[in-house]
């Protein structure tokens, strides 16, 4: 077990889908993966030394069993820690030659799923060190907005920084346009934006570049700072006063990418936790956020992808393996 966390001491706390990825392989068998992003996000961060807490309520099944052992074996403290009868999603997961994966998802009546804005609210409120609320993915589900919105609005009240990866799935809403525009709408209440150049297209900047795609979607926002990731091409750190690149030096070798963005998101508020002291809060620390301060949470959120992506599914790296493979790797930056 990886540094436990302090169920007392939490810091973050992740909520969204804990599913099984079903990797196809090229006999036509398929690789079953513990995944679904929020899943992996609380997993990163505990990883990294992050005290961290899952929300959501996990099955009884087989599946359900396994994705609880492996959070507790990481250090994850679960908010729910009785299983519950619901079965746990699936999502098919195929892999094209650039190693992106395609999903289809099946989720309707399942664990993840059985969660109330009281429940979300109690779970947080009883932690008096809590810092950062994170949601995203498939919780962005039009059909669930009642729940997570009203749980991040009141978080947000409370004091907590709130955080959003948008990680758009369209593949799996019957509804598209209800889709996105609840996307939006939770975005807009965010401290803090995660999208990928393919969310920006998802969601209407098809045909404009995605930079400046993103510093249009930030400033509809009242995020402070938007992460842009953007694959081999690195990543942007942009808020409303300056923005960062950064992208490796050296080309990897790519076995999938399968949860890059979710290393990658808790790379960069594993970096912002180490800056944070008691009692500062994210939104004071930000206030006085220097370059030095930027260049080195993007550099720290890269390397936490670079690693990820070298691996089949999403085996997030630990603290250690990101500060060494950042002495070890140089990026080029602007």
């Amino acid at each position: 077990m990886l540094n436990p966390a302090s169920s007392n001491n939490v810091g973050i706390a992740v909520a969204g889908e804990a599913l099984i990825d079903l990797i196809g392989r090229p006999d036509g068998t398929f690789l079953p993966c513990m995944g679904g992003a929020p899943y992996n996000l609380a997993r990163a961060l505990a990883r990294q030394d992050v005290n961290t807490m899952y929300l959501n309520p996990l099955s009884a099944d087989r599946f359900g069993r396994m994705l609880s052992k492996q959070l507790q074996n990481d250090g994850v403290n679960l908010a729910c820690e009785a299983p519950v009868p619901q079965t746990t999603a699936l999502a098919v997961v195929s892999i094209n030659e650039s190693g992106h994966p395609d999903y289809a998802f099946y989720r309707e009546g399942v664990a993840d799923r059985e969660v109330t804005t009281q429940g979300l609210n109690h779970a947080c409120n009883i932690k008096p060190g809590l810092k950062v609320v994170c949601t995203g993915a498939l919780a962005l589900d039009p059909r669930d907005a009642s729940i997570y919105l009203t749980w991040l609005e009141e978080q947000r009240l409370a004091g907590r920084y709130v955080v959003v990866d948008a990680n758009l799935r369209p593949s799996v809403m019957s509804d598209l346009s209800s889709y996105r525009r609840n996307v939006l709408t939770t975005l807009a209440i965010a401290d803090l934006i995660k999208v990928s150049d393919e969310d920006l297209v998802n969601l209407g900047w098809g045909e404009v570049d995605p930079v400046k795609a993103a510093r249009e979607l930030l400033q509809q926002t009242n995020a402070s700072m938007l992460l842009l990731t953007m694959g081999a091409a690195g990543a942007w750190l942009l808020t409303s006063e300056f923005q960062y690149h950064a992208r490796e030096a050296d080309k990897l070798s790519i076995a999938d990418t399968v949860g890059a963005g979710d290393c990658f998101l808790a790379g960069f508020l594993a970096a912002l936790m180490n800056l944070m002291t008691h009692p500062a809060s994210a939104r004071e620390i930000l206030a006085g956020f220097s370059e030095s301060d930027a260049r080195g949470l993007l550099r720290h959120a890269l390397a936490s992808a670079s690693l990820c992506v070298q691996q089949q599914g999403c085996i997030p790296p630990t603290w250690q393996n990101v500060t060494e493979w950042s002495q070890k790797h140089s990026v080029i930056a602007a």
